[in-house]
């Protein structure tokens, strides 16, 4: 990296003078911690609650993937938007605002199509936040000091994560899983205050100047994509193929003699490993280079699928979904560092929302793959491919970046 850099306006140090983070960094961070409060207090009951409400178990998977699809589509176009009008601020408090509305529809909720819409609502907001929130603080942040403004953006965003799992499994302690519906409505309710709360704390950002340009972007073109941001995006998407939902992991997890506490408790584990370690991986990845922790992390996301594929105990899932963790805080903070730094910034939001949505796109059928195979082969083979590609990957992007 180099040593000395342009003069950049107000608003876009990562530090001051005194040490401290940039303030958009730390106020979105705020956000993110308090959101993730609230939507991992809810996140975990909403099967038992759709159990309780009496619906099938073939809603849960057209209510999950709808709403992650959906999301995923919004995320490219919100970008792209954020770009064109010239600000980030406003889309991303409508989208945390969008997810709050989300956790009151889940309270008023009475069957499974209520709780689709509520579901629904939640991604919705997440679609429309996510690029113009992340590209905020890549404007907010010079080039050199990037890893650590996501690092540490992804490590506020982890802990709350992993405090409302424990909120979560604190509940289920406390009442069990044979609730009627009307017991999980306190929970939805409470969870409104954090988003509330996160919500209003964004309305503290300050757009850099950068922003403030209103830009005569094509309808949602994705020419002038760099060749070496199109080659890792190729990564990405290959990657996501073999990236099934963190469910199957879970699912193993009881596969392998874990109660539903143990693993929530599971669960907790991975979010308090990736959550302490993300801001430190982001720090290193701003001496070091993107590269190396990258590959480095997708080796170890290969090496976790082919333990839970070869695990003949519950024992083996403590260290796994610890690795696990250091996987995501060696990855997910990381990518949209790198898109940040490739991506023209009159394009930044735009792809890094194309970004988000290839990785929430390849959700869908890289669950469907993993379901397939689990129910065909069974579960070894669903994490023997996943293993098999996160190697690929970290193949790839030794080869394209």
């Amino acid at each position: 990296m180099p040593t000395s850099r342009p003069d950049r306006p107000a608003g876009q140090q990562l530090t001051g003078n005194s040490g401290k983070p940039a303030r958009n960094v730390l106020v979105t961070g705020v956000t993110s911690f308090l959101n993730d409060i609230s939507s991992e207090m809810t996140y975990p009951l909403i099967p038992l609650f759709l159990t309780a409400l009496g619906a099938p178990a073939a809603a849960l998977g057209a209510i999950e993937g709808l709403a992650e699809s959906t999301a995923a589509l919004l995320k490219t176009f919100s970008g792209w938007w954020s770009d064109r009008v010239g600000r980030r601020k406003p889309l991303a408090i409508g989208g945390y605002a969008g997810s709050s509305l989300g956790k009151l529809l889940l309270y008023a909720a009475t069957g499974w199509p209520l709780v689709l819409a509520g579901r629904l609502t939640d991604r919705i907001g997440k679609g429309i936040r996510t690029a113009p929130r992340d590209a905020l603080i890549a404007d907010s942040t010079p080039e050199g000091s990037r890893g650590r403004a996501f690092g540490l953006h992804r490590a506020m965003d982890t802990i709350g994560a992993a405090v409302g799992v424990l909120f979560a499994i604190l509940f289920l302690r406390r009442f069990g899983t044979g609730l009627d519906p009307s017991g999980y409505r306190p929970v939805f309710l409470i969870a409104l205050i954090p988003a509330l709360a996160g919500t209003a704390v964004l309305l503290l950002i300050r757009e850099p100047k950068v922003c403030h340009t209103r830009r005569n972007l094509p309808r949602l073109s994705l020419s002038g994509l760099p060749l070496r941001l199109k080659l890792f995006l190729l990564v990405i998407g290959l990657f996501a193929l073999g990236n099934s939902s963190n469910m199957f992991l879970l699912l193993r997890a009881g596969n392998l003699g874990f109660s539903p506490v143990g693993v929530l408790v599971l669960y907790l584990v991975f979010n308090l490993t990736y959550g302490l370690l993300s801001y430190p991986a982001g720090r290193l990845s701003d001496r070091v280079g993107r590269k190396r922790l990258l590959i480095t992390g997708y080796l170890l996301y290969g090496a976790v699928y082919i333990g839970f594929a070869l695990a003949p105990s519950g024992q083996w899932a403590w260290p796994l979904f610890t690795v696990y963790g250091l996987f995501y805080a060696l990855t997910e903070g990381l990518e949209k560092a790198l898109v940040a730094d490739i991506a023209p910034v009159e394009r930044r939001a735009t792809f890094v929302g194309l970004h988000s949505t290839l990785v929430g796109i390849g959700l869908l059928p890289a669950s469907l793959i993993a379901g397939a195979l689990w129910a065909g082969l069974g579960p070894a083979a669903t994490f023997w491919f996943g293993g098999a590609l996160g190697i690929a990957a970290a193949l790839g992007l030794l080869i394209v970046l």
